[in-house]
């Protein structure tokens, strides 16, 4: 399985609002839009070097909002895969808008897209069915923004909650999978595969972030804070849902990995018997 965070190219030198305080929505260089051409083909680009890397039964999750997601759409589309679902994640605590001219921004979507048309793809139905009162687990998924307790090891202008990515991941993986993300920044991504059980391999360009991320696994290699946080997830029903279920699921002899790479435009993963 692959999850993908790219750059949504919306530091325009805009102001928001948090906690309190006008701060720039500027994240850095990589951020900044230069049209939306150039915007097609650096996604025409990373998308055809992971589709090259997933097997064919694989599927993969990408976060975005306006700004970049209808590009990600046509693309994903135009490489030949198929879109299951477009996820709308409702943040419960989003930044107030600063201007008072519209709407406040409040949410993101997240396209969830297998590698081939026709060969199926795995997806935990009845566990998304339980973790929402035994009904059909529907594509709107209403979650907090990231918590304070989840920036322990340092900062990162986008990072994403763990309850999104958990949840994900539940749903579209089995115990022991391989996980990719080819944007880790600190590797949100990698922490809630290895507190689910699942193998991890992540890729940025940026050191700083990639030594918060391996702050974050130090972290959770101590089991009682991976306990703690498992208890802390947001999306369950109580604060023990998620050990039971992780403890129920069969389970298979392996060391959890939380594997880094930097600086690596070709994309080179190694294959697994276990990538999904």
């Amino acid at each position: 399985m692959v999850f993908a965070d790219p750059p949504y190219f919306l530091s325009n030198n805009g102001l928001s609002i948090q906690s309190g305080e006008i701060v720039s929505v500027n994240k850095g260089k990589w951020d900044k839009s230069h049209g939306f051409e150039y915007i097609n083909d650096f996604n025409r680009k990373w998308l055809s070097l992971v589709r090259d890397k997933m097997k064919d039964n694989a599927t993969i999750w990408i976060s975005g909002t306006m700004h970049n997601i209808f590009s990600v759409g046509q693309i994903l589309t135009e490489l030949g895969f198929k879109i299951l679902n477009v996820i709308t994640w409702e943040k419960t605590n989003p930044p107030p808008n600063f201007s008072c001219r519209y709407f406040t921004y409040s949410t993101e979507q997240i396209i969830w897209a297998r590698k081939s048309e026709k060969i199926p793809h795995y997806f935990n139905y009845e566990l998304m069915k339980q973790l929402n009162g035994n009904k059909q687990m529907k594509d709107v998924w209403r979650l907090p923004a990231i918590a304070p307790w989840e920036k322990s090891c340092g900062k990162h202008p986008t990072q994403k909650p763990l309850s999104v990515l958990t949840r994900l991941i539940l749903a579209s993986t089995k115990p022991n999978a391989w996980i990719l993300d080819p944007f880790t920044g600190s590797s949100t991504t990698g922490i809630a595969a290895n507190l689910a059980n699942r193998r991890f391999l992540g890729i940025d360009q940026e050191e700083e972030f990639l030594t918060i991320s391996k702050k974050r696994k130090l972290e959770i290699d101590n089991p009682k804070t991976a306990a703690s946080f498992r208890q802390k997830i947001g999306g369950f029903n109580n604060k023990n849902e998620l050990e039971l279920f992780l403890f129920e699921e069969p389970k298979e002899e392996y060391k959890t990995e939380l594997n880094l790479k930097t600086k690596n435009p070709n994309l080179r993963v190694p294959h697994s018997n276990n990538n999904e």
